[in-house]
């Protein structure tokens, strides 16, 4: 079964989150790089690399290196080919577009092969039947206290029973609880602002106002021994991962970080492949390390990741960014209707895709 094209389909959506654009909210559009691969025997697969504002670099690294070297391969040997892949373009580096167009590929090969196979991809990870799976609001970053209370609070209204906020100043989180009362659950995502004593120091101003997790607390990323530090001394739970390029990088987060939550990000780290590596590797800790998957795009690597989510054992709720969108291609595979994602139960992802609404928002 030859793979014989592979086209990247850039699309850039309008969108509303409850407050205005501008230095909080970086992006005009929401932006994805959907991934099309088609096989000889006419079977096509979706999948998408990562995103948002390295849409275009991602595309450029598909089309210049990726592609050339998958086209006329086997799609049913994905575990071969990506192998061979990124041993060939190791020294692209392991993390950044080349990984984000080789994760896109991987989940759209996983859905070719779910198709036939006639399994739904949850099936295929080990997971049983079900018919929808909980959703945290992941609310972008809105920077005063009333816009972020005011959000949460909709939230709330519209079915969340989770909220994530990416803030990084200490009235906006006690703003958000206050809305939303003691008793839901609460993350801040800060997106690595702080030196670690910057951070143990922010992380204990933070922890009156309970959240679950305060979320890449410190700059760089990749400094597992600080992440240690906060943990041990900040007095919260500790999660990252979507930086994580590789399956040696989620090595240091657990033995030397030692986070609570670890967030995969499919669309980054090498699509399902890596990932069921990832839970694997966490799933073999003693200490209750929580797989906590990272997914903030419309794509169908959102839609993947419900089906992981849905294979877990524990069913962890599902990220999907807190904004309304003009459209989707996926239609309703990529709401959020009550604090619930459909999973869906057709082959593969199990997507119904309307080349319409491909063609309206298309920019590449």
């Amino acid at each position: 079964m030859k793979i014989t094209r592979i086209e990247p389909i850039l699309i850039a959506v309008p969108y509303s989150y409850g407050g205005p654009l501008g230095p909080n909210a970086r992006w005009r559009t929401m932006d994805t790089l959907i991934i099309k691969v088609e096989t000889e025997e006419g079977v096509i697969g979706w999948g998408e690399g990562f995103g948002l504002s390295t849409c275009a670099t991602t595309l450029a690294a598909l089309n210049n290196l990726v592609a050339p070297l998958a086209v006329g391969r086997d799609a049913a040997d994905i575990a071969g080919l990506m192998n061979d892949l990124q041993r060939k373009l190791h020294n692209c580096a392991r993390n950044g577009p080349v990984g984000f167009a080789l994760s896109g590929l991987d989940i759209a090969l996983w859905d070719i092969a779910g198709k036939v196979a006639g399994e739904p991809l949850y099936r295929m990870l080990g997971g049983q039947p079900a018919e929808r799976m909980p959703v945290y609001a992941s609310l972008l970053r809105y920077g005063t206290a009333e816009l972020v209370a005011r959000n949460a609070a909709q939230a709330l209204e519209r079915g969340y029973r989770h909220i994530k906020l990416h803030e990084i100043t200490v009235p906006e989180v006690e703003a958000a609880r206050r809305a939303i009362g003691p008793e839901i659950p609460m993350m801040v995502d800060t997106n690595c602002p702080w030196t670690p004593d910057e951070a143990v120091a922010m992380a204990k101003r933070m922890a009156p106002f309970d959240p679950l997790w305060i979320e890449e607390p410190v700059w760089p990323p990749e400094d597992y021994r600080a992440l240690a530090k906060v943990r041990a001394e900040g007095g919260l739970a500790v999660a990252a991962g979507e930086c994580a390029g590789t399956l040696a990088d989620f090595t240091q987060l657990l033995d030397v970080a030692q986070v609570d939550y670890l967030q995969p990000s499919v669309t980054k780290m090498g699509g399902i492949s890596e990932m069921r590596k990832v839970i694997a590797l966490a799933q073999a800790r003693s200490r209750g390390v929580k797989v906590q998957p990272h997914s903030p795009y419309f794509g169908p690597g959102l839609v993947a990741s419900v089906h992981i989510c849905a294979a877990l054992p524990e069913r962890p709720p599902v990220e999907r960014f807190y904004c309304d969108l003009e459209a989707s291609p996926f239609g309703d595979l990529v709401d959020a209707a009550g604090g619930y994602m459909r999973v869906p139960d057709g082959p593969g992802l199990g997507l119904v895709v309307d080349e319409a609404v491909i063609a309206r928002y298309r920019v590449n």
